[in-house]
């Protein structure tokens, strides 16, 4: 089974086939980085625009280097949400176009799912349920992955998102874009425990996340101590917080086969050494996916669209574009954290 995966839910604009057999045909992916650094994040009308003009040729591509036309292709899976609902609308209705003219089935792909399935196609012995940490720029989450389509929301962020601390701290220390690898190669040359910095909710019973109040002290210090003495306190922090929640977590995911980390920020070496120890405590497995599949890429669209087809699973060409779409919407609201719970 050969599956097509377009990805566009935010700056990066990608496509990838992906086989059952967890082969990746081919993958090219287009990002943004220059167009939106002099405004120090993503801004969405640039984005959505960037994904207009470079979609379908990488769609070309990907087809050439695989050496197989759109007929060959079982399926097409496309990111349907969350996001940026600009880029969302370009790489959606750019699968169901697709979908439409090659008479080819259509799988919408939650961009979390895409995700939270990805350790799955590089690791073939990752069984269900295992606990996963899915943490990026938009997203902080601890999800019991029972199956395909079956996700158990155990904590969530009640403010920002960890990618996001990390982005609004290398702007505060004027360390550019993308913030999360500038902070973490400026960290490298600092003292993690030089600047008190807070660790929200940790040593408290409640297993969500909460980052605001760490990047408003990161703030008010900025300017105060050695810019990579801040950036190594800041990730220290970070880190504090994801094991200490995970811990809480791992508590309730009774019968979790493994501890698995992804999204953006499990590209960061602290993340995952941390982690790493903490599943070993345990007695758990740790897995994390390679370092290309934790950012956005069409890879994972791909395989998550193949786990859903082979499942049985595909949509009406008329399914909607979602800003947002959360994987567990059983889930119980969150004090204070209104749309993001």
């Amino acid at each position: 089974m050969l599956i097509l995966g377009l990805e566009s839910s935010c700056d990066e604009t990608a496509a990838a086939l992906v086989s059952d057999r967890r082969e990746v045909l081919a993958h090219k992916l287009a990002t943004q980085e220059e167009a939106h650094r002099p405004f120090g994040g993503v801004v969405p009308e640039i984005a959505a625009r960037a994904h207009v003009e470079v979609l379908a040729p990488l769609v070309e591509a990907v087809l050439t280097e695989a050496g197989v036309t759109l007929n060959e292709v079982d399926a097409i899976a496309a990111t349907a949400g969350p996001g940026l609902i600009g880029g969302v609308m370009v790489g959606l209705v750019t699968g169901k176009a697709l979908a439409h003219a090659a008479g080819k089935p259509l799988v919408a792909v939650n961009h979390l799912e895409g995700h939270a399935l990805s350790p799955r196609l590089a690791d073939p012995d990752l069984a269900f349920p295992y606990l996963l940490l899915l943490v990026s720029g938009g997203h902080c989450q601890l999800l019991l992955v029972e199956g395909v389509g079956r996700y158990r929301r155990l904590a969530t962020t009640i403010d920002d998102a960890a990618g996001e601390a990390f982005d609004k701290t290398a702007t505060l220390l004027g360390l550019g874009f993308p913030g999360g690898p500038a902070v973490e190669r400026v960290a490298r040359d600092g003292d993690p425990f030089a600047v008190p910095l807070p660790r929200p909710l940790v040593g408290s019973g409640e297993p969500h996340f909460s980052f605001a109040g760490l990047k408003s002290d990161v703030a008010r210090k900025a300017g105060k101590y050695a810019v990579a003495d801040l950036a190594a306190s800041f990730q220290q922090a970070v880190v504090d917080c994801l094991v200490d929640r995970t811990r809480i977590a791992l508590g309730k995911a009774a019968g979790a086969t493994a501890l698995v980390v992804a999204g953006g920020v499990a590209a960061n070496g602290a993340v995952r050494g941390a982690l790493e120890r903490l599943a070993g405590e345990q007695g758990l497995r740790f897995v994390a996916p390679p370092l290309w599949l934790c950012t956005d890429n069409a890879a994972m669209i791909g395989w998550a669209g193949a786990e859903r087809f082979a499942a049985g699973l595909s949509d009406p060409l008329d399914m909607p574009a979602r800003p947002r779409w959360p994987l567990d919407p059983d889930a119980e609201k969150v004090r204070g954290a209104g749309v993001k719970a």
